[in-house]
């Protein structure tokens, strides 16, 4: 019994978790800029390709 006691307080002192739960953090924000990023590109893209084809037409 005693070693679960200090493996829950060896967890609780432990940056290990919080650390983990920073980077998963940090990794969402960088997922979410991308993907904004590649939205506002292709909308962009898609728009000159129209105006091109409107061009040509």
């Amino acid at each position: 019994m005693k070693n679960i006691a200090k493996s829950v307080k060896r967890f609780l002192v432990s940056e290990d978790g919080p650390t983990a739960v920073e980077y998963a953090v940090m990794l969402a924000l960088i997922v979410i800029v991308c993907l904004t990023a590649i939205q506002a590109i292709g909308t962009n893209a898609n728009t000159k390709f129209g105006e091109v084809g409107t061009a040509l037409a």
